[in-house]
């Protein structure tokens, strides 16, 4: 057993990401969409505290903690419950704590990065020492999202977003105007369905300029090649949305676009000072509920 394996308890930092392109292609037989999804992990983090209890129980603080589930249906609980399936172990009798910062229900994969942190640090509390590739492997079973939650930094996500290719990325400083209110993903995929009628979608393929601009540094290259698929839906159905995003570019961001399915909208800005100038913007036009300055890449889940 590894020195974690004795521990009373174990904490794992995760980051909210932001995608910088979001190609979306036709909905696949089972449901789901084949994707680009160019990720980038941000520097606004949940914690996620495991301790040896009598059953398993989920507990969150934090802003807008009211709006996370507690029961079985939480990523976190059936991240130990899969860890220990997977492990030939008993039902997981631990205590999993959610210290909450990512936006809830906010296209920023908090939910996704708690079911990564849930898996690393049951995995060190229970000293299993899982190889990378099976506890990505059972990220990819939690959701489409959770294994860039586990490996943070910069990377192309393809099939359902599942399936990562690390990808180059130079530091950007990024402002995040979180929304009254959530998105449901699935509700943003039926509608991104319901606009796509009777058109043709062409398979979704990484950008070569976004990705020679994410890796050159360059806000301003990168700024010219943002783009979500899914940001005409989440605007068709929270179209408030259109609003902040002017506000922002008006205040000095280099560009404004839906973070994700939404509704948190993300900002590139050039630097510290001007996150600054366009977070204060943005709180004071009363279009959002509150702002969150960040810088990329940050890491994914990580034992502290």
């Amino acid at each position: 057993m590894s020195r974690a394996g004795a521990a009373r308890s174990v904490t794992v930092r995760v980051p909210a990401k932001v995608n910088v392109q979001l190609a979306v292609g036709a909905a696949r037989p089972d449901g789901f969409h084949d994707l680009a999804n160019v990720f980038l992990a941000v520097s606004l983090y949940d914690e996620v505290t495991v301790t040896p209890a009598d059953e398993l129980t989920v507990t969150c603080a934090g802003p807008d903690a009211d709006q996370v589930p507690l029961d079985r249906t939480n990523l976190v609980a059936r991240a130990a419950e899969t860890l220990a399936a997977r492990s030939g172990l008993p039902a997981p009798a631990v205590h999993i704590h959610i210290a909450k910062n990512i936006p809830v229900a906010g296209g920023m994969a908090g939910g996704s990065a708690d079911g990564a942190g849930a898996l690393v640090a049951c995995d060190a509390l229970w000293g299993l020492d899982t190889p990378a590739a099976e506890l990505l492997d059972m990220c990819a079973e939690l959701g489409s999202d959770v294994p860039f939650s586990l490996v943070g930094g910069a990377a192309l996500g393809t099939g359902r977003g599942e399936i990562l290719t690390p990808v180059e990325a130079g530091a950007f400083h990024w402002v995040f105007a979180v929304a009254d209110g959530g998105l449901s993903t699935p509700a943003v995929f039926r509608e991104f369905d319901r606009l796509a009628q009777g058109r043709e979608i062409p398979a979704p393929e990484a950008s070569p300029a976004l990705l020679a601009a994410l890796a050159s540094g360059d806000p301003e290259a990168l700024a010219a090649t943002l783009v979500n698929d899914l940001q005409p839906a989440a605007l068709s159905l929270r179209p408030g949305l259109a609003e902040t995003l002017a506000a922002g570019t008006d205040a000095g961001a280099l560009a404004a676009l839906v973070s994700g399915s939404g509704p948190t909208t993300a900002f590139l800005v050039r630097d510290a000072a001007s996150a600054a100038k366009v977070a204060a913007a943005l709180e004071a036009s009363g279009l959002c509920r509150a702002t969150r300055t960040a810088t990329s890449p940050a890491p994914g889940a990580t034992l502290l």
